[in-house]
């Protein structure tokens, strides 16, 4: 039998390393999906129940795989739906290849059925590289550029296949004009900034007293040295919520994240630093950065694309933040007093002692912080973390404690709501080993996690840890918007857009066949994780939580506290207990030392 077009791109992902595909069927690919079962299924096709979701479980399969995520949709309404998931990856810079189907090439420009524009429709989400294949010989090219584009450029591509091309029978590029052979081989490669450019930025750090670093997820894999140069800078060490998992958080100078979800004394370490020195991060809210003038800086990142942006640093270097660090290390200075270091370390150690008073303040039912709080000292050491979007993130951010080992991720640029299901599936597909642990608020859960609990019912069988534990905030709200309405507009919630149903999420989990408990008062919630984590497969445990608990921003006062009660007490449905809540949560920063609630 000869080889198809179809057959050949399943053999050419094979040779590239590919082993899974996250999809949907659809007759515009019914070509590839007939090459996947003469294939044995190899790559592993994975059905979500929606091609957005399979998007996102390729994103979360490269986070926390580190290697290429693959997705697969039909023609039209199936590649529409991929849009968002391709976006969060565009904006978290996560290499991802979309394959997908389109009309025959005979009806193109005829107002076919499912007929789309994709090059339009991708043009953006996929500038990086977009193509469709319109003959045989073309088709290895197009696949391999996608793909080490995808790699070199940390981003989404796309190829287009019409479903007529995909049963042609494959013939390779010939030796002749017009055609254009390809190869397999990506080396590994890296980028090393300057001698010059090195001393440059030692000199900017070295005259530095106060000292502020920055990491993201580009400083993945150079832990050992951001350590080393916190270390001999005496600083203290911020992390953008994609760099999360970056370092220790047990370290006494690591302040945790910064910005909206983020910490007090990270906001400090900022507001008071003379010297920022940022690695692997385009952290974009500039508020909560140095003021200008005020902090000189430097910047390490791999794209030069990238770099200057944010902030006026003095000095950008681009290149690999592991390579950079180990050479600027030998030119730094050592010597220096340790005042700044002991106090960054002194107000993390107050921030930690203000997030446990604050996780063990009553509320009605239970304190949204606590269900995050009582989940940290259970988390296994091998554990994968994804959060979704939403007040859960700042829960998320503020009280889990990444330790060396463990690795976690959200949509960190995008902030899109429905991915932390969905990226908890991708990575126990990267880590079949690992528990995953999708932390979720039922907004998310209703919008597509619910339905994604079906996918992991299909597949857990196949991961040698079946552990995937869904952790659901219900608090009946929308509420990380229902916040921002009050403290950015004065507003008070508007409940036709912001109250949602009370589901029972615990139920339809046990209705799949997976272990469901519901949590409704606060003693019982850490025997709710420990639930989960001992079962013996998916495990969705939902908590009854307190809409009134505010996410209060690490730089709130006193003064603005008190001008969004005010701007609220005109109405809001809530009015009475979150403001008792908010200033419960924020006089927790002034007491002196460990006291009763």
């Amino acid at each position: 039998m000869s080889t198809k077009v179809s057959d050949h791109v399943l053999q050419r992902l094979r040779e590239w390393g590919v082993e899974h595909v996250f999809g949907y069927p659809g007759d515009g690919i019914n070509g590839l999906l007939a090459a996947w079962g003469r294939a044995d299924d190899r790559p592993r096709f994975i059905q979500s129940r929606h091609e957005e979701m399979s998007a996102f479980q390729a994103v979360g399969y490269a986070k926390f795989g580190g290697r290429l995520g693959v997705c697969a949709a039909t023609s039209g309404p199936g590649a529409i739906h991929l849009l968002n998931g391709l976006y969060d990856a565009k904006l978290d810079h996560v290499p991802v290849l979309a394959i997908v189907g389109q009309t025959h090439r005979s009806a193109m420009g005829g107002s076919y059925q499912q007929e789309v524009d994709l090059h339009a429709l991708f043009k953006d989400v996929a500038s990086d590289f977009l193509e469709t294949v319109t003959v045989p010989e073309q088709l290895p090219n197009v696949l391999d550029r996608a793909i080490r584009t995808a790699y070199a450029r940390r981003s989404p591509t796309a190829v287009i296949i019409p479903g007529d091309v995909q049963e042609l029978d494959y013939s390779p590029p010939t030796h002749e004009f017009k055609m254009v052979p390809s190869s397999l081989d990506r080396s590994a490669w890296t980028a090393i900034p300057s001698e010059e450019s090195l001393r440059r930025a030692a000199d900017v750090l070295n005259a530095g007293d106060k000292v502020a670093i920055l990491v993201g997820q580009g400083a993945a894999g150079a832990q050992a040295e951001v350590e080393r140069i916190a270390e001999l800078l005496g600083a203290g060490v911020a992390k953008a919520l994609l760099g999360k998992d970056v370092l220790s958080d047990e370290l006494p100078y690591v302040t945790g994240s910064i910005g909206l979800l983020g910490t007090r004394p990270s906001y400090e370490l900022m507001r008071d630093c003379d010297t920022l020195l940022t690695v692997g991060s385009s952290f974009p809210y500039t508020q909560f950065m140095p003021e200008f003038g005020k902090a000189r800086g430097v910047q390490i990142d791999i794209d030069p694309h990238m770099v200057g942006m944010r902030y006026p640093y003095e000095v950008n270097l681009v290149g690999d933040a592991r390579e950079t660090l180990q050479r600027l290390i030998p030119l730094l200075d050592g010597e220096r007093g340790r005042e700044w270091f002991d106090t960054v370390c002194a107000n993390v150690t107050h921030w930690r002692e203000v997030m446990e008073r604050r996780a063990g303040l009553s509320a009605d039912p239970i304190n949204p912080e606590y269900v995050a709080r009582a989940l940290d000292p259970l988390l296994p050491a091998d554990a994968i973390i994804t959060s979704d979007s939403g007040s859960a993130a700042n829960w998320y951010a503020r009280h889990l404690t990444m330790r060396p080992g463990m690795r976690s991720s959200l949509s960190g640029t995008l902030a899109t709501m429905g991915c932390g299901v969905p990226y908890a599936i991708g990575a126990k597909f990267a880590h079949p080993d690992r528990p995953a642990i999708a932390l979720v608020g039922d907004g998310a859960m209703q919008m597509n996690g619910l339905a994604e609990l079906i996918t992991a019912a299909k597949y857990c069988g196949r991961w040698q840890d079946p552990r995937l534990v869904v952790g659901v905030w219900n608090n009946h709200d929308l509420n990380q918007v229902t916040w921002e309405m009050r403290a950015m507009e004065g507003a008070p919630s508007f409940l036709p857009s912001q109250e949602i149903p009370d589901v029972q999420y615990a139920a339809f989990a046990r209705s799949l066949g997976l272990t469901g408990v519901r949590v409704e008062k606060p003693g019982d919630v850490e025997a709710g994780w420990r639930a989960g984590l001992a079962a013996d497969g998916p495990a969705v445990i939902e908590f009854l939580t307190d809409p009134a608990v505010p996410p209060i921003p690490p730089h709130a006062t006193w003064e603005q506290m008190e001008a969004t009660a005010a701007s609220i007490l005109k109405g809001d449905a809530d009015r009475g207990s979150m403001i008792k809540q908010g200033f419960k949560a924020k006089v927790q920063e002034f007491l002196p030392g460990r006291q009763k609630k």
